[in-house]
């Protein structure tokens, strides 16, 4: 009590002072400015919104016909848009391709929108293909949920919703089934998919995937980073969406390095020379990869919040999903156990980069071949993390060649 007394009449004191007075007022000020700012950061972040609204419903009514085709991400970027009403938002879907022709699947990676493999559809749809292509929820021109943990489960009932957009039946058993085609984060969507559907599916190629990383390649600032409570969400966004804007590696991260945050963020990312001579869209040449993420970071409300959520529950560690791997193979193993002779064996075809610095050669074969109990093969290319959206033409062609 005497403390506080005191305090008042210091106070009364210095406010009756007009020569104290300005000095008091502005420490007053600074203080409580601190503490506000304090406050906000280390206070819990709540979205008010169910539903974080893509740059589809936020920038493009603004927009004219010239200013969209000025876009790093055009609204028009690939053929067959399709925008899907859905309880967790839209979702942008594109499909086209012969309408009689084998039906291809593709799911993107965690940090750019689907056009990333655009010139691999293409190159498909060039070997008679009818491909779908769709934006994750908080990529490209979908909207972003915010309520909800990006993880299988949500990812899941997302290709569901996809599927069932179509005017083609691409489910069920007039459909002919159809090939699953996942890279990076959608490798991991990919196979977990493919653990709970794998009747409706012709087969599974997986692009550099996630979901048998080893957590012992998770570097200690990564993980402090993503785990809830121990960084103020806030700070945390503010952080995550800095680093999206720098760009991609100027050079690859060395291989006996552990992954931190900056190398999920940017590997997927092609380096400027690579993505100069990337064509993604045949109506737009010019879009790149790293032009088109950086644009999320500005314009998608919802896409920094995507990120950490898909960092954080996405289908990535083996520690997580090792259990989904295993139910596949089992199902595989059954499966090649009834096939008759004559009859090709039912794989998992795994291509990945020599030099990709996340998904490791040397742990994926032997992690991938256990937990899939034998049921994969592998090819490699000379590339690293990003090769989907290099060297299209050769992925087009091996899955070409099996479907």
């Amino acid at each position: 009590m005497a403390l506080y007394s005191q305090t008042v009449d210091f106070l009364s004191d210095s406010l009756a002072n007009p020569r104290s007075r300005l000095p008091l007022l502005a420490a007053t000020g600074a203080s409580f400015t601190l503490g506000l700012l304090i406050r906000s950061l280390f206070s819990p972040t709540e979205h008010r919104e169910a539903v974080l609204l893509s740059p589809r419903a936020s920038l493009l009514p603004s927009l004219s016909d010239a200013e969209n085709r000025k876009l790093p991400l055009p609204k028009d970027a690939l053929p067959g848009a399709r925008d899907v009403l859905s309880p967790y938002g839209s979702v942008r879907v594109y499909e086209w391709g012969p309408e009689d022709g084998p039906k291809v699947l593709l799911v993107h990676g965690i940090t750019t929108p689907c056009i990333a493999l655009g010139g691999l559809a293409h190159a498909l749809v060039d070997r008679g293909c009818r491909v779908m292509l769709f934006d994750l929820f908080g990529r490209g021109y979908s909207d972003c949920p915010a309520d909800l943990p990006q993880d299988e489960r949500l990812f899941s009932t997302q290709i569901l919703l996809a599927l069932s957009s179509s005017p083609l039946a691409w489910t069920g058993a007039e459909s002919g089934k159809f090939c699953l085609v996942g890279y990076s984060l959608g490798g991991g969507i990919a196979t977990a998919f493919a653990s709970f559907f794998p009747q409706l599916l012709s087969s599974l190629v997986l692009l550099a995937p996630s979901g048998l990383v080893r957590d012992s390649q998770i570097s200690f600032k990564s993980h402090l980073l993503y785990s809830r409570g121990l960084m103020p969400e806030r700070l945390l966004s503010l952080m995550v969406a800095r680093r999206l804007r720098a760009g991609p590696l100027v050079s690859p991260k060395p291989k006996s390095e552990k992954l931190n945050a900056a190398d999920a963020l940017t590997e997927e990312l092609p380096s400027q020379s690579a993505a100069a001579v990337q064509i993604l869209s045949r109506e737009y040449p010019n879009i790149n990869v790293p032009a088109a993420v950086a644009w999320q970071v500005n314009n998608h409300a919802g896409f920094v919040h995507a990120f950490m959520s898909s960092m954080r529950h996405g289908p990535i560690l083996a520690q997580r999903q090792r259990n989904t791997w295993t139910r596949l193979g089992n199902y595989l193993t059954v499966k090649n156990s009834a096939t008759t002779d004559g009859q090709p064996a039912h794989k998992v075809h795994i291509l990945c980069g020599i030099n990709d610095a996340i998904i490791i050669r040397d742990e994926l074969v032997p992690d991938a071949t256990a937990a899939l109990g034998g049921n994969a093969v592998f090819k490699f290319y000379e590339a690293g993390h990003e090769f989907p959206s290099t060297k299209y033409e050769e992925v087009a062609t091996y899955i070409s060649e099996i479907l």
